[in-house]
């Protein structure tokens, strides 16, 4: 299967990758992990052998900018000063919660579901993106999903 030319490509591949950011990163972050991926795509587009997989490879691009983010935020100082006298910020939104609740799974979990879910990817693509087999993407996400019922459960 032949390239499509790149903005067809970004044309094709934005809405997925968008939702798989938004729910790995969250919305604040997920605009420069968008743009990364899209430049890396770009940078690594005319490499390409053929077409085949092209959202599962994007998807892949995409994991790897959320880990970095999440690493580089692991590593960045948290600024403390005065609290302001405010009233408290309401509370997030059902939706927004569970999506924290995923990215607070165990690193394989998250990236499964992520994919997945959020990636609307089957297993086998989400396998082939994260190097493991069908069967173990199958595995990471029934525990997965078993974690997040639990915990939501609880509430």
């Amino acid at each position: 299967m032949p390239l499509p030319p790149f903005q067809r490509f970004l044309d094709e591949q934005r809405d997925p990758v968008w939702r798989f950011l938004v729910a790995s990163v969250g919305r604040d972050a997920a605009d420069d992990c968008f743009q990364e991926t899209f430049l890396a795509a770009m940078q690594a587009y005319p490499r390409l052998r053929h077409g085949e997989h092209l959202r599962a490879w994007v998807l892949t691009i995409a994991h790897r900018k959320a880990i970095d983010h999440h690493r580089a935020r692991r590593r960045a100082a948290v600024p403390v000063g005065a609290t302001p006298d405010v009233a408290a910020p309401e509370p997030p939104a059902a939706d927004d919660e569970t999506w924290r609740r995923v990215r607070d799974l165990p690193a394989r979990q998250r990236a499964v579901l992520l994919l997945r879910y959020a990636g609307d990817l089957p297993h086998r693509d989400v396998a082939a993106a994260l190097g493991c087999s069908e069967e173990a993407s199958r595995q990471a996400a029934r525990e997965g999903l078993k974690r997040l019922r639990h915990e939501i459960g609880d509430h």
